[in-house]
């Protein structure tokens, strides 16, 4: 077996120092920390556990040496193994993923977070897809994320939520114009439409078409004014809202991926635009129409139209 072939099979530890370069650096690891999750792009990976497997490496800046030669004996001047541990746990928390290639881009992009780590290899394997392990290995150092980093200041987006009376009006138009001018990325979240939505008896089934019908209003607020585009993905609320852009929520991807996902009562849509409003840190929300229980603070159309600072 040649010497590359070798390497690509090789622990992470391996392949870090046959791609050393000549800057001397320390080495901590992580071996066959397995962990159930639910992750996959597969309908039959959604709502069950499975086994997955990492192996990581950090390529660490060398420690402080004391006058004698020696180390400086504090755990405080190193990197702790709890730094790859906790990176692990963040990233299982913050949200359901697809593929295994994001999360270790993820866990890596956390770990390199620490001063100290200069470059990791993070190996992720399934153990329960097949007779082998399916995985990932990527390599990731503080250069590479410094030369994609996003140089555009994170806004707190404005969360409103709009009434069917409002979403029907023929003031929708001037309702967007005042939020388009609040100083602030509006994110719109609607109600269910005016037509009841399918029951199942299945509990799952039943989020997902709740969630739907909540999209078809998204559709139908879309369709009445161009400035409102529909978007499903946190990358595309992240772009949208980095950018200063009005968006539509369509909730199904994000609900269903969320970890905590599942305790979110899709039927009720001021519970989601709430749940929404958390996960965004948005600066304010509130609810526009003729409604008796809103998200935050209920406005009428003639509140909104009336002279007024929004996220004041």
């Amino acid at each position: 077996m040649s010497s590359d072939i070798r390497l690509a099979f090789a622990h992470p530890s391996e392949r870090a120092e046959a791609t050393s370069g000549n800057e001397l650096r320390d080495r901590i690891s992580l071996r066959d920390h397995i962990r159930e999750v639910e992750i996959g792009a597969f309908q039959q990976e959604r709502g069950t556990l499975q086994r997955i497997c990492f192996n990581i490496v950090v390529e660490v800046q060398l420690p402080e040496l004391t006058g004698a030669g020696g180390v400086d004996d504090d755990v405080d001047k190193i990197l702790s193994y709890d730094t790859i541990t906790e990176a692990i746990d963040r990233e299982l928390q913050a949200e359901r993923l697809n593929l295994l290639e994001t999360l270790a881009a993820k866990v890596a992009e956390d770990i390199l977070a620490d001063p100290l780590a200069a470059r990791v290899f993070v190996r992720i394997e399934k153990l329960d897809r097949g007779p082998g392990a399916l995985g990932v290995e990527i390599v990731r150092d503080r250069e590479m994320l410094a030369s994609v980093a996003d140089v555009v200041m994170e806004a707190a987006p404005l969360v409103a939520y709009l009434g069917n009376d409002v979403i029907a009006s023929d003031d929708l138009g001037k309702v967007l114009d005042v939020l388009e001018n609040a100083n602030a990325p509006v994110v719109l979240c609607v109600p269910m439409g005016q037509a009841l939505a399918p029951q199942a008896s299945n509990p799952a089934a039943q989020r997902r078409i709740d969630l739907l019908a909540l999209e078809q209003n998204a559709w139908m607020l879309a369709a009445r004014d161009r400035r409102c585009v529909v978007v499903s993905t946190r990358t595309e609320l992240d772009w949208a809202i980095k950018q200063n852009q009005m968006s539509v929520w369509a909730p199904s991807k994000l609900v269903l991926d969320a970890t905590g996902g599942s305790e979110v009562d899709t039927r009720d849509a001021v519970a989601l635009t709430q749940w929404l409003a958390k996960e965004f840190d948005a600066t304010r929300v509130i609810s526009i129409g003729e409604m008796a229980q809103g998200a935050g603070n209920v406005l009428s159309v003639d509140e909104v139209l009336a002279p007024r600072d929004l996220l004041g």
